[in-house]
């Protein structure tokens, strides 16, 4: 029996296993795939970064903290039993946390469009149709995101908006943006608004500046070859759609039989323990989130989450399940984001006793490019890790 499983590669799991093993607490991680993708940085791969740029192994964070690596996709949850089912194999557990990130909601037609958050390669497939349409003298581009009425944490805009400020610098730099008609779309009236009133300020300005237009505030009832239709009536004609579909319940974790909220996220304590479970944890994405209203999936909470459920389960097994860890994830739940726009960038932050935006002309850009090779080498201990990150 493994004494710690965790399921998923992403932030929230590497983070965990790397947590559980520095407790001295045997850990085996279990991913899809051989490597976590770096989704933040990925938004340069639409604009011809190196996707390898963007993946660090798997087996080289495994073998660098000392955890376990089983690389299967996970086929079916049993937390009765105590058991996950696996592509090629059975694992039972001492203690399961999950990080298995979130599936998406499917509008009619999402075919039709690429996505930044989604699958990794869908990434480079923008950047290809973006060199076509540039072959073919213009074109007309769509980018957008939805809403998840039943939990509004579950919406991830800020990829949207830096691909699309990225593309259009990409435009300008080779003297094509004149070709291009670039429009965001979203079915809420201020879409941003969670990061507070003067980041709405802020991207006003850039719009106005890029000259990129806006269609918000109406309902999108799919999408189609032709472009982006709404429950209006009106279709936004695009050659390329880029839309990131609103969060809902990974399907193996709704099928498992754990309490979920509405939208299909796992609830849990301010431990991040699964309610009901002695011996579950869930962290990231794939949690029902508690705290302010203006609360967002990101990927620091999905590894501040990650430790605290480490720290509890380390707690739990120094004292024979006596005690508990009792520091709570959700003075954590904040957006901090350094949104990049292709020749700059702004630092967005959002707290329960402040709301600020800071531009960072140029060295924005920058800061962001850091902040890649900083998680890269520091995950690899080739760089100390800062406190708190």
């Amino acid at each position: 029996m493994t004494q710690a499983l965790v399921l998923g590669g992403g932030f929230a799991g590497v983070e965990s296993a790397i947590f559980l093993s520095q407790q001295r607490i045997k850990t085996t991680l279990v991913s899809d795939r051989d490597y976590v993708w770096v989704y933040p940085t990925s938004i340069w791969v639409t604009v011809g970064a190196d996707p390898s740029t963007c993946k660090v192994s798997l087996a080289e964070l495994a073998e660098v903290h000392g955890f376990d690596l089983i690389v299967d996709p996970v086929v079916s949850i049993e937390p009765e039993a105590g058991r996950v089912e696996l592509e090629s194999q059975t694992l039972s557990y001492e203690y399961l946390v999950l990080a298995t990130g979130a599936s998406k909601l499917k509008p009619p037609g999402v075919e039709h469009t690429l996505s930044i958050c989604g699958s990794p390669t869908q990434t480079s497939e923008i950047y290809q149709r973006l060199g076509e349409l540039v072959a073919a003298g213009g074109g007309r581009i769509g980018f957008g995101f939805g809403g998840n009425p039943k939990d509004k944490s579950a919406v991830r805009g800020g990829p949207v908006f830096e691909v699309m400020f990225n593309v259009h610098h990409w435009l300008k730099t080779r003297g094509m943006r004149d070709k291009f008609e670039l429009t965001f779309f979203a079915p809420m009236p201020e879409p941003g608004k969670r990061m507070g009133e003067k980041a709405l300020e802020v991207m006003d300005r850039l719009f106005a500046r890029t000259g990129i237009g806006r269609k918000v505030g109406t309902k999108i009832s799919g999408f189609s070859d032709e472009g982006v239709e709404f429950v209006d009536g009106t279709v936004l004609e695009t050659d390329l759609t880029i839309f990131v579909a609103a969060g809902t319940g990974h399907p193996v974790i709704v099928d498992s039989g754990l309490p979920l909220n509405e939208a299909g996220f796992v609830v849990i304590d301010e431990q991040c323990r699964v309610e009901g479970q002695e011996r579950i944890w869930a962290v990231g994405d794939v949690a029902a989130l508690e705290g302010p209203e203006f609360r967002a999936k990101q990927g620091h909470v999905a590894e501040v989450m990650a430790r605290i459920a480490a720290m509890d389960i380390g707690k739990i097994q120094q004292t024979n399940g006596e005690s508990r860890h009792d520091e709570s994830y959700i003075p954590h739940v904040n957006i901090l984001c350094l949104m990049d726009t292709g020749n700059g960038g702004a630092m967005v932050k959002r707290t329960t006793d402040e709301a600020s935006v800071t531009s960072l002309p140029v060295v924005g850009h920058w800061m962001k490019k850091g902040w890649g090779k900083y998680w890269r080498l520091s995950k690899l201990k080739k760089i100390p890790r800062l406190p708190g990150m």
